[in-house]
Parts: structure tokens; C-alpha cells; sequence
């Protein structure tokens, strides 16, 4: 019994060593943890803890046995001593094969919840690089859009010019013409002055004319 103790509490050590320390084997071990705590390894861990702690108990009650005769009888025999120290023993490396079982199970799952925050901040920092490149990527698109509008917007502005000279030499020419047509008028006017003035001067020549032709013929 104490030899399957002491198997049991080196072999304790040595998980926890292996689960510590990166070493090759430590990935195997978790993994034989993982299929452990699957399907029925644990109503078969259950089962083993339970009678390991019924064994620490049993020897606790017998140690405690043991002490009460003590106190009755005063001394103990030698065969009490050997069952006391035996005993002790048991109890205090079934004591500490429970410590140990306890320290790796908890030792298994801090290992496996550090696995689990690696792999969400693995994929946390994928999706910010993600976000960051297509930032980048809107950015340079955005980009390219201003520089566009821009080019558009100083071809617009070239073209309001353009439009702009065109509509004042337009206005220059029609402010020429206005003043031509002005002096054709005023001309016109001139003109029908003038062509006025030679008919009334045509219409006294005729009747001057009339005039003297009847004096004539009296």
C-alpha cells in the first residue's frame, strides 16, 4: 500500500512538473487531461477521489482509535506503535497524493484558460489588423476620390473662366454693336432730315414754278 502510495505521489509530481515546464511532453499530457475530464473519466476520477478519501479518513479514524487506548491504558504495545506509525503514514501520504491531484487540476485548467485568452486575443488582434488594413485601404479610396473631385473641380473652374471671358467679349461685342446701331440711327435720322428738307424745297421750286406759268398765260 505505501509502495502504491509513493508510485502515485512521484508520479503527482512529475505531471506537475510536465504541466510547469514547457517541455515536448506537456501537450501530450493536457491532452490525455482533456480526454480525462470527457465522457466517463470523470464519474472514474470521482470514483478514485472518493475512495482515496475514504482510505485518508479510515486511517484518521484509526489513528484516532489508537490515540484513545493511549489515553486509557496509559502506553501503548508495540503492535499499537507499528499500526500508529503505519497509519500516520497512510494518512499523510494519502493527505498529500489529494494536495497534489488538487494542484493539477487546477494547474490543468488555468493552463487551459490561458490557451483559451491566447486564442481570443490571437483573434482579436487578427480582426484589428483586419479593421486597421481596410481603414487603410478606405483611406487610400478616399483619397483617390479627393484628388478626382479636385481635378473636376479646377477643370469646372477653368471651364466658369473660359465661359466667363466668352460671355464679356460677348457683351463687349454686343455693347459695339449698340453703339453701331446708335449711329445708324442717329445717321437715319440725319438723312430723313435731309431727304425732308430737299422735298420741301422740291414743293416751293414747284410751286414757284406754277406761279410764274400762270402769269404767263394771263
Amino acid at each position: 500500500m505505501i509502495q502504491l502510495l509513493y508510485i502515485a505521489i512521484f508520479s503527482e509530481m512529475g505531471l506537475i512538473l510536465t504541466l510547469v515546464f514547457r517541455s515536448p511532453l506537456r501537450k501530450f499530457v493536457i491532452m490525455g487531461l482533456d480526454r480525462v475530464k470527457r465522457g466517463r473519466g470523470p464519474v472514474v476520477v470521482k470514483t478514485v477521489s472518493a475512495t482515496i478519501i475514504v482510505l485518508f479518513f479510515s486511517n484518521i479514524y484509526t489513528i484516532v482509535n489508537i490515540q484513545n487506548r493511549k489515553m486509557e491504558a496509559g502506553a501503548l504495545n508495540p503492535t499499537d506503535e507499528i499500526l500508529m506509525a503505519m497509519n500516520l503514514l497512510q494518512a499523510s501520504l494519502l493527505g498529500f497524493m489529494i494536495f497534489l491531484a488538487l494542484m493539477i487540476d487546477r494547474l490543468h485548467h488555468y493552463i487551459r484558460e490561458l490557451r483559451l485568452l491566447r486564442k481570443a486575443m490571437e483573434a482579436a488582434k487578427k480582426q484589428n489588423r483586419g479593421f486597421e488594413d481596410g481603414k487603410n485601404g478606405e483611406g487610400k479610396g478616399l483619397g483617390e476620390e479627393v484628388e478626382t473631385l479636385r481635378s473636376k473641380v479646377k477643370w469646372l473652374e477653368s471651364e466658369c473662366e473660359a465661359k466667363a471671358k466668352e460671355a464679356e467679349a460677348a457683351e463687349a461685342k454686343a455693347e459695339a454693336l449698340r453703339k453701331q446701331s446708335e449711329g445708324s440711327l442717329l445717321q437715319y435720322d440725319h438723312l430723313l432730315e435731309d431727304n425732308q428738307n430737299l422735298r420741301n424745297q422740291l414743293e416751293s421750286i414747284d410751286q414757284n414754278l406754277s406761279q410764274s406759268g400762270g402769269k404767263k398765260t394771263m
